[in-house]
């Protein structure tokens, strides 16, 4: 991302991108059986092909893309040079990139996350990065500022769809708050952007969270106003896990004009051919342009 690019808020880049392509965030996540289905090799080199194939076919045709930073780690720097490939491909076709890194940490080392994935003329950052609270949501602090500054966005993990993740989510927070953990995630996103669209008077803020598609009806269940947040509500779920319409309506209710459905094994299982990924993303985003309204 240039500095230039990146000083125009991710919250309003995110909605023009939704607005111009549909909601629709594609995950580039080469499984080792992903790879295997498209003939391509568990390594370096298998994922560089498999990541440009992918780029080729949804690269200024989708509003996002998400690359799943563990599955390029897993092969060392040289899957890391891969990743960066990916954000610098998603830069040169003007396709938003969020790092799914999913990072939390406490003090200098949150700092050096920071660094690496928010910093202008880090090869790691792009436009967005997913973020854990769970050590605090004041620990996240030094990703914030670093995001506002320089335009990027954040996405924070506050209700997944994995059953581990109620047993924290789901809990009271402590005394003297009567809200969920999750609930106290929700509100903490939503002042930072209540704040800069005071500032900025966009129509999306910055910083969002990550909702799974398929919780069913724990965002009733916990009282969360998802719509209070004014920030997008990235969505992992849609298509092959299961959420379609009547999943998105009850759990998103009226905040569902700030979803970005996120959808990976639906659209990559159309590959290796980049015409048939490219009709399975355009599908996708038409599938969740109704399933949002």
């Amino acid at each position: 991302m240039s500095p230039g690019r990146s000083r125009t808020p991710f919250g309003a880049r995110l909605a023009t991108a939704m607005d111009v392509h549909g909601p629709l965030c594609v995950g580039i996540d080469p499984h080792p059986g992903l790879l295997a289905a498209w003939g391509l090799p568990d390594d370096a080199t298998g994922m560089r092909e498999f990541a440009a194939r992918v780029m080729d076919a949804v690269g200024g045709h989708v509003a996002a893309v998400k690359p799943q930073s563990a599955l390029f780690e897993r092969h060392g720097s040289a899957g890391v040079a891969v990743l960066e490939e990916v954000v610098a491909a998603g830069r040169s076709a003007g396709t938003l990139v969020i790092v799914d890194a999913k990072r939390g940490d406490i003090g200098s080392t949150m700092t050096a996350y920071a660094d690496a994935y928010l910093r202008d003329g880090s090869p790691l950052a792009g436009d967005a990065l997913t973020v854990s609270p769970f050590l605090g949501f004041g620990s996240l602090g030094p990703a914030v500022e670093a995001a506002l500054a320089t335009g990027r966005g954040l996405f924070v993990l506050a209700l997944t769809s994995n059953p581990e993740g109620a047993s924290v989510q789901h809990a009271a927070a402590p005394a003297p708050a009567t809200d969920s953990v999750a609930g106290m995630i929700a509100a903490a996103a939503g002042e930072l952007n209540a704040a800069e669209l005071a500032r900025t008077g966009a129509q999306l803020g910055s910083v969002g969270l990550v909702v799974g598609a398929t919780v069913g009806d724990a965002v009733r269940r916990l009282g969360l106003d998802l719509a209070a947040v004014r920030g997008p509500l990235l969505a992992p779920g849609v298509g092959a896990q299961g959420a379609g319409a009547a999943e998105l309506a009850a759990v998103f209710g009226a905040a569902r004009g700030a979803v970005l459905a996120s959808s990976s094994r639906s659209v990559l299982a159309a590959g290796p051919d980049v015409s048939a990924l490219r009709e399975a993303a355009r599908r996708g985003a038409d599938n969740a342009t109704i399933a949002l309204r």
